[in-house]
């Protein structure tokens, strides 16, 4: 693609770099097949190839963004299916996230996505104020009807409808390890999950005790990764966020060392990971920011790494695997968290149309409640015709968006891992499923 941009727009490296992006699209539209957004609206603007048209257009001229722009911007999932499909390499995943910085410094919102956007960014990163609000949103819960009657509002209704009935208590993470230690990482706690479904990294934890790994839990300064805000646009927040973890993490690595740093929330492993682009300008940061992302390891990758032993029950459960975007598209993981469902003896089924979005895609489901519901059902008819018993997927985005429009469980992968290893049976795993057969040469007695 051919770009104007002149000698004094160029000085500016973040601007440099999206003109670098925008040469690379060669228009060919390849983009469209795969981009949800695209596929549901059928509008070109709402395809990745029409959004850097208008992200072109409006850097190029270097002026504010307008709400037409702001429309398709935000109607993006930040699925970053476009840069798997797309052959000529093109980067839009730094050039959407540089578009939506733009918005957010130029454009000013109406009040009501002003007040929404901020509140958001405000209780969500905050496991404390997120338990909070989800408590209060139950009590709302009955008005949501009347809030999805004004088109302004619906991010509210999509917010109190979302609410799980009850909060799981917080998981007791603190496990001893029940074999020679083979290697030292640190979790990342996270934001939301934390709160939504704790379970997910106590069953993190206690797999990887069973097999040797010690995990360093909750580093002083440890949060929230920044996604939530990056993908806002809130950029000053998402950098300030990721020198927190880098400051965190680093502590540990100059302390007792760390073999990775694991993720069970495929968004913020494709964040953590992106830390070095993110700082890069930094000159504080840069180093350590690179050394970080580069442990960066979501927990199926890092458990691939690993000899595994035969497992201590043979499930012969039916699975219905999800792949999260931000876990095929945005960190390219796609064999391991099968094969490893596979290996522990699950049966594994693949939904049609796999590559495309659930509608979750951080906070999309509250700002745009009626495309995420459309993509949600889309997705949800393909994982039930597979008749699969349990769903699995390694986002808490995707268990709460999937889980809110079907009855079939839905499970993380390393929860059904850890069990099928000798953890405890999830709570949430159906009596109607498979018990689960004890092996012979069960993971305990080895130990």
């Amino acid at each position: 693609m051919q770009t104007n941009f002149t000698p004094e727009q160029l000085s500016d490296p973040q601007v440099a770099e999206a003109e670098s992006i925008l040469r690379k699209c060669v228009h060919c539209g390849f983009c469209t097949a795969t981009c949800p957004t695209y596929v549901t609206l059928g509008n070109e603007l709402d395809s990745p190839r029409g959004r850097i048209y208008l992200i072109k257009d409006m850097l190029e001229k270097g002026r504010p963004a307008d709400k037409e722009i702001v429309t398709h911007i935000d109607r993006c999932l930040s699925c970053l299916a476009c840069t798997t499909t797309c052959p000529s390499g093109v980067d839009y995943m730094h050039l959407v996230d540089h578009a939506r910085a733009h918005i957010e410094k130029t454009y000013r919102r109406p009040l009501l996505d002003r007040l929404t956007r901020s509140v958001l960014a405000q209780i969500l990163p905050y496991p404390g104020r997120f338990r909070a609000a989800l408590k209060l949103a139950r009590i709302g819960r009955p008005f949501s009807g009347l809030f999805r009657k004004v088109a302004a509002l619906s991010p509210v209704a999509a917010m109190l409808d979302l609410a799980p009935d009850s909060l799981p208590h917080k998981a007791d993470e603190r496990v001893s390890l029940l074999r020679p230690k083979r290697g030292r990482v640190a979790l990342l706690t996270g934001c939301a999950q934390s709160v939504l479904d704790p379970g997910i990294n106590a069953a993190t934890v206690r797999l990887l005790a069973r097999l040797g790994i010690e995990t360093a839990q909750n580093p002083e300064g440890e949060g929230c990764c920044g996604a939530l805000v990056h993908h806002m646009g809130k950029e000053d927040a998402a950098l300030d966020a990721a020198r927190r973890n880098v400051d965190a993490w680093t502590q540990e690595i100059e302390g007792g060392g760390l073999d990775a740093i694991i993720i069970t929330a495929s968004g913020c492993g494709t964040t953590v990971k992106d830390y070095g682009h993110m700082l890069r300008l930094d000159p504080d940061y840069a180093e350590k920011a690179a050394r970080v992302a580069a442990l960066a390891r979501d927990i199926t990758e890092y458990l691939a790494t690993l000899d595994l032993p035969e497992p201590v029950v043979e499930p012969g459960i039916t699975v219905a695997y999800h792949s999260a975007c931000s876990m095929q598209h945005g960190q390219k993981i796609t064999r391991q968290p099968r094969e490893l469902l596979r290996e522990a003896g699950f049966v594994v089924r693949e939904p049609r149309e796999g590559h495309l979005c659930c509608g979750s895609a951080g906070t999309y489901n509250i700002l745009q409640p009626d495309i995420a519901a459309r993509l949600r059902d889309r997705k949800v008819r393909n994982i039930e015709a597979t008749e699969a018993t349990l769903i699995a997927t390694g986002n808490i985005g995707c268990m709460t968006q999937i889980g809110s429009g079907t009855d079939t469980p839905i499970l993380h992968t390393v929860e059904l891992l850890d069990w099928a290893y000798g953890g405890p049976r999830p709570a949430s795993l159906p009596e109607t499923a498979a018990a689960g057969r004890p092996q012979a040469s069960a993971m305990v007695a080895a130990e």
